[in-house]
């Protein structure tokens, strides 16, 4: 389902259950929340792809294996629905099943910024949710695409991965480098070459079942290491998943994916300017646990079309929590950071 924020309020009633949650409403009974049914598409064709939201592109994309494996398509990500054969666990996996924003061989989504110089991007927001499974051997892959041209085909120079997830005895391409600090969380950091291209890897410790972040915080890091320049430019960011054995049932759930020029000023999702929306967040809280009604208001003057809420639980807080119960700092629609509710 899409819905339509118009410039009025709409509640959701949340019952935590994970540590970093994106969230999609669900239709209600009022006049704020409006509509509009849009059917899932199953795709397999090997190479197949289709935009969502008039502004990002999912795709199929099964280059490692010709054994079967189909994406179902909904309006705000994909569930890898079929996923057949495997593929070797020391060696490349069987396929990237993702959805990008950007361009990706010649394929470039609705409207994108990118390719855009590193130098005049100020900020590149962007919100993930994801859903794992356990009987498989995969990685759960944020990528971000770097080249010395405003290339919208073929290989990059440099990839930047961050591994959310991954599950089974795989590891990241090259060796370990060490760890490094970036979005305030700790990751491995691998390093190595595949053959066509440079590739630095940030590796999650235990698994990220969804986060919003600033993508510029691993390509400064990137930069710092000497692999990659701020003259270059940034072609995509992709979220996805990498099976090597299975994977039927893995998701992305939403993603979201805007960029900023630095100054400030640049692309904003469809309908929504910066600073339109306003989140009120009401916790019932008992030891151990807690409700929260969260209230979001379009206080722009345009409708939001097709929108995902997104916010990151404090530390310790899941279905359970430990510690001081502590609010959401941060809460995003589409990417977009809000205000808080007077």
């Amino acid at each position: 389902m899409r819905h339509r924020l118009r410039a009025f309020a709409t509640a959701l009633l949340l019952t935590v259950g994970a540590p970093a949650t994106l969230l999609s409403a669900a239709p209600a009974a009022q006049a704020d929340v409006r509509t509009a049914a849009q059917a899932d598409v199953e795709m397999c064709e090997q190479y197949g792809s289709t935009t969502i939201q008039d502004r990002y592109v999912v795709q199929n994309n099964r280059w490692g294996t010709s054994a079967t494996q189909c994406v179902d398509v909904t309006g705000t990500g994909f569930t890898l629905s079929r996923a057949d054969g495997s593929v070797p666990t020391n060696g490349a996996p069987k396929s990237y099943p993702s959805v990008f924003n950007g361009c990706h061989y010649t394929n470039c989504s609705p409207g994108t910024r990118l390719p855009k110089q590193i130098a005049t991007i100020g900020s590149a927001p962007t919100s993930i949710s994801y859903g794992y499974v356990g009987n498989a051997v995969y990685n759960a892959s944020f990528d971000i695409w770097l080249d010395p041209q405003p290339k919208t085909d073929g290989v990059n120079r440099t990839e930047i991965m961050i591994w959310f997830n991954r599950v089974g005895p795989i590891q990241p391409i090259g060796s370990r480098s060490g760890s490094a600090t970036v979005g305030g969380r700790t990751w491995e950091v691998w390093t190595g070459n595949n053959g066509g291209n440079d590739v630095i890897s940030f590796v999650a410790p235990t698994a990220i079942p969804g986060w919003s972040f600033d993508v510029m915080d691993f390509v400064d890091q990137t930069v710092s290491r000497g692999m990659a320049a701020p003259n270059w430019y940034m072609t995509s960011i992709q979220a996805g998943f990498e099976p090597w054995q299975g994977g039927a049932g893995l998701s992305v759930n939403s993603f979201s994916s805007t960029i900023s020029d630095d100054g400030g000023s640049g692309e904003e999702p469809p309908g929504e300017p910066a600073g339109s929306c306003q989140v009120g967040y009401a916790a019932n809280v008992w030891p151990g646990g807690f409700t929260a009604e969260v209230t979001v208001k379009n206080a722009g003057t345009a409708p939001v079309d097709g929108w995902n809420l997104g916010f990151t639980l404090p530390a310790g807080q899941s279905a359970t929590y430990t510690g001081t119960f502590v609010e959401p700092d941060r809460f995003t629609l589409n990417g977009a950071a809000c205000t808080a509710a007077p």
